[in-house]
């Protein structure tokens, strides 16, 4: 059987004096989930958002993004070697990235690997605060990453909401979703749990979703946080009930602790007891015959 140890955090944000403690604090969580064996550690969205207090909190929220996104390459570099030193996957939850040549600001999710190899996917949508107000830009293109386990995509907060992106994912072989998160209050929350329980159910994989808690007063847009992590499965007799296989109790400081079976999800998507992605192509088939009726 393929099982794989994953962890998923409740990430407490809070104000950091040198960006030495905001490295401690990461560096403990990584040495947690080693002393567990886990194979994957995933951080959630906007978590960085802690090193803003290291700066003049009172400038334009904007401003303040363009330049969280210059702490991107030291960012990059102890996380690589963190993901290497203990050999562990990390998804690391999000940072403002700047690029230059567009003079446009990404929220992107960088993913590390044990051999020292990284990547990072961006978001691919963003809420209105990111937009009219941080003037964060979309990113263009979904990746699929391949570990010695199995193939996953990224659907950072936002992007869970829509169903396309996983379903794409799926096509493309990637058996487990990640969705960092980070939200203010309990209805942006449940928008991305609830989204994030059916993206399981339609795609026939898991979802690992990893949450900000705790708040940082002095910022916009994280001055609250709700947050509640998560490990969700499809839902069929093999996976567990109710189709959460583990989740934290909502709000608190903790790293939520799973078990996922990437022998399962092939299983399930040939055999299962409803086979929604398999059977996905018969809704694209609609679209040339539906029809109006009117009443």
């Amino acid at each position: 059987m393929n099982r794989v140890r994953v962890v998923s955090l409740q990430y407490y944000i809070r104000p950091v004096k040198s960006f030495d403690d905001f490295v401690e604090q990461v560096r403990s969580l990584v040495e947690t989930a080693k002393d567990y064996k886990a194979r994957l550690l995933v951080f959630p969205e906007y978590f960085t958002t802690q090193l803003l207090t290291l700066g003049d909190v009172k400038r334009p929220i904007a401003q303040q993004i363009r330049d969280l996104s210059g702490e991107e390459s030291r960012f990059v570099e102890f996380m690589g070697d963190l993901a290497k030193k203990y050999q562990l996957y990390i998804v690391g939850g999000t940072i403002p990235s700047y690029d230059a040549k567009s003079d446009k600001v990404f929220n992107r999710s960088y993913v590390f690997g044990p051999s020292g190899k990284l990547d990072y996917q961006s978001k691919l949508h963003m809420t209105r605060f990111e937009d009219e107000e941080w003037f964060v830009s979309s990113g263009k293109t979904l990746k699929v990453f391949e570990t010695d386990f199995g193939k996953f995509s990224i659907a950072i907060c936002y992007d869970v909401e829509f169903p396309e992106i996983a379903r794409v994912a799926a096509k493309m072989g990637a058996q487990f979703l990640v969705t960092p998160s980070c939200t203010d209050d309990r209805q942006g929350f449940l928008r991305v749990r609830y989204c994030a329980q059916a993206r399981a159910i339609e795609n026939q994989m898991y979802v690992i979703h990893s949450a900000t808690v705790g708040s940082l007063p002095m910022v916009p847009a994280v001055s609250l946080n709700y947050g509640q992590a998560s490990i969700l499965n499809p839902c069929d007799f093999v996976f567990s009930r109710d189709g959460i296989l583990a989740e934290g109790l909502p709000n608190q400081e903790s790293m939520v602790i799973g078990e996922i079976n990437i022998d399962m999800i092939d299983e399930s998507r040939q055999r299962g007891t409803v086979l929604p992605l398999r059977d996905s192509h018969k809704t694209s088939e609609l679209i040339g015959v539906t029809q109006e009726v009117k009443l």
